[in-house]
């Protein structure tokens, strides 16, 4: 049986991750259900000049304001929520408890049913206010995973950048994935 992952686009720069995660969950034959915010809608279309609604075969898109969706019930089986990019004014709506939305309400079901969260934060450099959010959130049983890329693997572009994190993401969600080139150790010279 493959996973049924949710994806939440929100505000913040970095489409270019929600878009490879969903790209690769597909190919990957994950069961995906999509949640923009407004802003992440605009966003989306402007970075990867794609529409939300552009995604089809076994993508399902959910409207953020649906709150009779079965996805805001916890009774609706799911195995985790990944918001990436993750926008500061989400974090802080999901940090604080808020589920006036679709994203936040299943951000909400997910932390209470304990499923898997994991949230992609996207901008920088964080405040104090940013930082005690996150850590709001990891205290309640959230993974934080700062969008930033590591260099060991010998990145030659972006695509290699992306697929790291994406990678990481994907190790999280415990996924088997070819994103990025494990470490193995220190070269022989």
């Amino acid at each position: 049986m493959s996973k049924r992952i949710i994806v939440g686009v929100t505000g913040a720069s970095g489409a270019i991750y929600a878009h490879t995660l969903i790209k690769t969950l597909v190919a990957l034959q994950a069961e995906v259900q999509l949640i923009f915010t407004q802003a992440g809608s605009q966003v989306y279309a402007y970075e990867t000049a794609c529409q939300p609604e552009d995604w089809s075969d076994g993508v399902r898109l959910w409207d953020n304001e649906d709150l009779f969706s079965p996805l805001a019930s916890g009774s609706y089986p799911f195995d985790a929520l990944v918001v990436i990019p993750c926008s500061m004014n989400t974090l802080g709506s999901l940090a604080s408890g808020t589920g006036d939305r679709l994203l936040t309400r299943v951000a909400q079901v997910a932390l209470k049913e304990h499923r898997q969260l994991i949230v992609v934060p996207r901008e920088m450099p964080f405040n104090v206010i940013h930082l005690e959010n996150m850590l709001r959130l990891a205290r309640a049983g959230a993974v934080m995973m700062a969008a930033a890329p590591g260099f060991y693997h010998l990145p030659q572009g972006l695509d290699d950048l992306v697929g790291h994190v994406v990678g990481k993401v994907l190790d999280q969600l415990n996924i088997e994935h070819q994103m990025y080139k494990r470490w193995e150790g220190r070269r022989s010279s």
